[in-house]
């Protein structure tokens, strides 16, 4: 396959995911819009998570705390009238500070221990959540969180707040493709093959560290601060352990360090148990099979499979080509 068709299939993909994500919701009904808002949502979550631990290789574990701390900010301030734009850009301020003083650690540890660190924080998170009630509303949590109007469109519908979930998607899908792209992305890959050959070469690995921190939290918040108008009601259980498992899970998964990763990832944790319902009380273990399949079939995830691929084809293709150029000699 050449190049050029190849690069025409994928463009002729992507249309096609796009037309379906603009399109076939318009058939949906009130819970199947839920469901695409909520993968929305989690995948900018994702998208985050993949620039700390894909890009960068910091590990993070409080990555739910960080959607947490976003769908709070934004319930309080949105119940007490702030509009949600504003609500939206101190939620991201306040996770990219606490991003950035939580990846002081990295500079001291790593791995298994930098794990544990977070893990620390998002204990405390969720403590805080919980306890707290005269700022959380506690175990009660904070209801009836409005929904924006946005140029005099009200997203109240869920039709409309799905099209806002998405229209934000798109703008931190093309706000983080530049990122990758940029002198910042390889000095995020550099520090995450060898961080002392990136500090030789002149990368300050220490502002880098706290920078894969900082804006991976900042994405945290924003979808934290887009999930609480989705369900209405932010409260504490919503935000443990086990959603910051879930978001690491969407990213190695979808393919840790590959851009399209937490894309396929949020779909695998988000769809894939909603469409084997039809299992009943079995789909959970089902899912499970599947996703430890995966993992043991291929440890870099979906579009590690793809890559896989790629590189087989290319590897067959130089091989024919010397193997006719050697023929070729030889017949002279």
């Amino acid at each position: 396959m050449s190049n050029g068709l190849r690069s025409r299939l994928g463009w002729l993909g992507g249309l096609a995911v796009l037309a379906f994500l603009l399109f076939a919701p318009l058939g949906f009904h009130r819970y199947g819009l839920y469901i695409l808002s909520q993968w929305a949502v989690m995948t900018i979550a994702a998208i985050g998570l993949n620039l700390t631990l894909g890009y960068a290789g910091q590990v993070s574990l409080a990555q739910g705390a960080f959607v947490g701390v976003g769908a709070y900010s934004a319930a309080i301030l949105t119940t007490h009238g702030w509009p949600l734009g504003l609500a939206i850009l101190i939620a991201i301020a306040l996770c990219f500070a606490i991003g950035w003083i939580l990846g002081y650690p990295a500079l001291r540890v790593q791995h298994h221990y930098l794990a544990f660190v977070t893990l620390a924080f998002s204990t405390l998170a969720f403590l805080v959540f919980r306890n707290e009630a005269w700022l959380t509303g506690g175990t009660d949590g904070i209801d009836g969180v409005p929904r924006p109007v946005i140029l005099g469109i009200s997203t109240k519908p869920h039709l409309a707040y799905y099209y806002f979930c998405l229209i934000a998607l798109a703008l931190v899908t093309l706000a983080m493709l530049w990122l990758v792209r940029s002198p910042w992305g390889r000095a995020f890959v550099a520090l995450r093959e060898n961080p002392l050959r990136a500090l030789s070469l002149g990368v300050d690995t220490r502002r880098y560290t706290l920078m894969a921190f900082a804006i991976g939290a900042a994405l945290g918040g924003l979808a934290g601060a887009l999930y609480a108008p989705l369900v209405g009601l932010v409260e504490p259980p919503a935000f443990t352990l086990a959603l910051s498992l879930n978001l690491l899970m969407m990213v190695i998964v979808g393919g840790s360090g590959y851009f399209l990763g937490p894309f396929l990832g949020a779909m695998v944790a988000v769809l894939l148990p909603e469409w084997l319902r039809f299992l009943e009380s079995y789909y959970l273990i089902l899912y499970s099979l599947l996703v430890m399949g995966l993992l043991i079939y291929s440890p870099t995830g979906l579009i590690g499979i793809l890559d896989r691929y790629i590189i087989r084809r290319r590897t067959r293709a130089a091989s024919t080509a010397r193997a006719a150029l050697s023929a070729s000699i030889e017949g002279r």
